[in-house]
């Protein structure tokens, strides 16, 4: 194993298998600093080291919030069961299916909520979750792809946020890590409920 290979937070083959660095046919200047190459069908690639390290920093910064404060948006079918699962086992808030434009701003509607931190699934998606999030001086953290735009964002975790194994390998590292971080897992330990678990059912 390489010293890039000792740095992710799974062995290389099963991210690669997940497909959490398959990207999109396009690229942003935002999201090149983390391209590692384009693929001869032009799908650009995601670095696996900088992802697994974006993913420990976001871990350290979401488990420093009361989880009650912390939450998860995701209106991709794909990214429902994960969010889930992840909220379930963190203690964090989700947001799944449709986002009521106000959560984050009326206090009027029966749905808002004032959180400290949002993880958003898919800036393309979750866009208006973001713009709340601007609106209210709320951070976001948020999975892009290589097609988004991340202005808006205060930090990235460069991953496949589409894909159904994808996401569930995503979210699986995200909640290991935080768990790691507030002391709920040892550093080595792994979650004992599977990134099978993770996974959205096919239909």
């Amino acid at each position: 194993m390489s010293k890039g290979d000792a740095e992710l937070l799974l062995p290389r083959e099963v991210l690669l298998a997940s497909g959490v660095h398959i990207g999109t046919r396009i690229k942003t200047g935002f999201m090149e600093p983390f391209i590692y190459r384009v693929r001869p069908d032009g799908l650009f690639i995601l670095d696996l080291g900088k992802m697994s390290e974006r993913i420990r920093v976001a871990a350290k910064f979401l488990s420093r919030f009361e989880p009650s404060r912390v939450v998860v948006v995701a209106s991709r079918r794909y990214a429902i069961r994960p969010v889930q699962k992840f909220c379930e086992l963190t203690g964090f808030k989700p947001i799944v299916g449709r986002f009521t434009a106000g959560t984050f701003t009326n206090p009027m509607l029966p749905e808002y909520v004032e959180p400290d931190v949002v993880l958003v699934t898919d800036p393309v998606a979750d866009r208006q979750a973001i713009i709340e999030c601007v609106t209210a001086r709320i951070p976001v953290v948020a999975i892009c792809s290589t097609e988004d735009t991340t202005s808006n964002i205060d930090l990235v975790i460069p991953a496949n946020n589409k894909g159904r194994r994808a996401l569930a390998t995503v979210y699986w590292l995200l909640c290991r890590e935080v768990l790691r971080e507030r002391g709920e897992l040892g550093r080595e330990e792994d979650l004992a409920v599977p990134i099978e678990e993770f996974e959205s059912p096919l239909e």
